[in-house]
């Protein structure tokens, strides 16, 4: 599954996630099997070769629209900002979904 993340750099780690206005990076985050496989970073959540299925936003204020209409399922990171703190919340399903 691949997961988009709004991120302050291209340095895992030292990224942290930011708000989508002040997004620097992309970072697209492959996970198998509960591993992270790999990590893809471009300028525009439009530029990875392959369509992420869900979005980690850093509040309940940012606007899901545009990446619900390439049907990603939004969502919320409250407190987790580092690329393994968002992966460990995804996969004990502690984000906050917001389509719902």
């Amino acid at each position: 599954m691949y997961v988009l993340i709004p991120m302050d750099s291209d340095i895992v780690q030292e990224a942290k996630l930011v708000s989508v206005n002040d997004v620097k990076v992309w970072a697209q985050v492959l996970i198998e099997e509960g591993e992270v496989v790999e990590i893809f970073h471009a300028d525009s959540f439009e530029d990875f070769d392959n369509l992420s299925e869900a979005v980690v936003l850093i509040n309940d204020f940012e606007n899901p629209m545009p990446f619900m209409e390439y049907n990603m399922m939004p969502l919320v990171a409250h407190t987790q900002r580092s690329v393994d703190e968002i992966v460990e919340a995804f996969l004990f399903r502690e984000l906050y979904d917001m389509a719902v």
